[in-house]
């Protein structure tokens, strides 16, 4: 197949497209010019076409999906306390470009899978006990981050309802592993081997006790493939997920471990998520197994971080 991935030069789009060659697409990215963007695509960028642009130019867009099969749109800002900082940017890139890229979809006939995100659903504490986030949970985004996936993931929706489009919608809960950026506003495992790598103290905002659903690159690309091959979602909605929480504090305590580093506390966060207990049973229906359990992922990411972390600062 004909595969566009918008942020094909990102953490996840890097290790989608290198996953799709190995299957024997032919892969097209569309991603914004960096340094890690560049160095992300390094040892593939021969193998594939390479758009450098934005999904928030219509024009560059449409020209980009023409001609595919299937449009995987991961292409997003992704960070809370920078939406936080700067939430218009989230606005233009996250609502508008989606719907510059539903646009697209609309007019070439493609296939469009989209990248949601857990934070979509909002905090975990509002759920009554024992009850988990499933793919009909209400959606109440805590930060302009999460409202802005919120409202790009229903748009997926309405246009799938309104125009009749090939669309499937993927939530994929709190990703990590290598090439994830961990600079400033990074994400938060990378940002702890990081700093424990340079002898720093690691934070615990708050008590710690806040919890999250870890689920690393691989198996993510797994469920991608999944969803890619299966002729039978247009429409749906599917939580990709291991189903175990972590608390953030045993993560901080097990690294500063590893490197005899200190834990020091700071303020909670504003718009964090308390907890996400998640219903992965429909994902397990379609055949997803998580393989990497978070110790071992971070213990992945650890050897990846102690020959690469410099490069990628």
């Amino acid at each position: 197949m004909k595969i566009l991935i918008t942020g094909g030069a990102g953490f996840q789009g890097s290790h989608l497209v290198e996953h799709l060659l190995k299957k024997g697409h032919e892969v097209s990215i569309l991603n914004t010019y960096s340094d890690s963007a560049v160095i992300n695509i390094s040892k593939i960028k021969d193998k594939i076409n390479i758009i450098w642009g934005s999904v928030t130019d219509p024009e560059i867009v449409e020209k980009s999906v023409r001609g595919h099969d299937v449009i995987f749109h991961l292409a997003a800002h992704i960070n809370v306390d920078e939406s936080i900082k700067r939430p218009l940017i989230f606005y233009h890139v996250n609502v508008l470009g989606t719907l510059n890229i539903l646009e697209a979809v609309k007019e070439n006939k493609n296939r469009l899978i989209y990248i949601s995100t857990c934070e979509v659903y909002g905090d975990g504490h509002d759920l009554k006990e024992n009850e988990l986030i499933t793919e009909t949970t209400e959606l109440r985004p805590n930060s302009p981050y999460a409202a802005s996936k919120a409202a790009a993931d229903r748009m997926c929706y309405s246009f799938f309802k309104t125009y009749g489009l090939n669309i499937t919608i993927v939530r994929p809960f709190n990703l990590f592993g290598e090439r994830q950026k961990s600079g400033l506003f990074g994400a938060l495992i990378p940002i702890l081997v990081v700093r424990a790598l340079r002898g720093e103290d690691l934070i615990i905002f708050g008590e710690g006790k806040v919890t999250r659903d870890y689920t690393y690159i691989s198996d993510i690309i797994q469920a991608y493939d999944l969803v890619l091959n299966s002729k039978s979602l247009n429409g749906k909605v599917i939580n990709f997920a291991s189903g175990e929480n972590t608390y953030i504090k045993d993560i901080v305590e097990y690294i500063a471990k590893k490197f005899n580093v200190k834990i020091v506390h700071g303020e909670p966060r504003p718009g964090e998520v308390k907890r996400f207990p998640v219903n992965n049973s429909f994902a397990r229906s379609l055949g997803f197994v998580p393989h990497v359990d978070i110790w071992e992922g971070i213990e992945k990411y650890i050897k990846w971080a102690k020959n690469n972390y410099k490069k990628n600062q």
